[in-house]
C-alpha cells in the first residue's frame, strides 16, 4: 500500500514563507507525475502546482510566481515552497501521486495565513 507523508504547513503571516514536503513510500519513484491541491472550507479542490516525471511544471494562476514546486526522486519526495503567502492560500494542502490508474493522495496539511 502506498502512503505519502505531508510535513510543513501550519500558521504563518500574510508575506511569509513555508514549505510542504511529502515523502512516497513507493520502490521507483521518478516514473510518477505528482502534483499538490488546496481545498479552501466550502470550496471545491484545486490544483495548485504539478511537477512531471521530466520535471515539467505548470501552476495555477493565483500562485504563479510564489509557490515552487519541485521533487527530489533520490528521496522519493517533492516539495512546495510557498513565498509571499496570502490570506487566501489557507488551506488544506494536500499531496497527489499518480501514475496510470494509480492515483494516491496524502493525508493533508493545514496552512493558514493570518495576521
Amino acid at each position: 500500500q502506498v502512503q505519502l507523508v505531508e510535513s510543513g504547513g501550519g500558521l504563518v503571516q500574510p508575506g511569509g514563507s513555508l514549505r510542504l514536503s511529502c515523502a512516497a513510500s513507493v520502490s521507483d519513484f521518478s516514473p510518477y507525475y505528482t502534483a499538490w491541491y488546496r481545498q479552501a472550507p466550502g470550496q471545491s479542490r484545486e490544483v495548485v502546482a504539478v511537477i512531471g516525471e521530466s520535471s515539467i511544471t505548470a501552476y495555477a494562476d493565483s500562485v504563479k510566481g510564489r509557490f515552487i514546486i519541485s521533487r527530489d526522486n533520490a528521496k522519493k519526495t517533492f516539495y512546495l515552497q510557498m513565498n509571499s503567502l496570502k490570506l487566501e492560500d489557507t488551506a488544506v494542502y494536500l499531496c497527489n501521486l499518480r501514475r496510470g490508474i494509480e492515483n494516491y493522495w496524502g493525508q493533508g496539511t493545514q496552512v493558514t495565513v493570518s495576521s
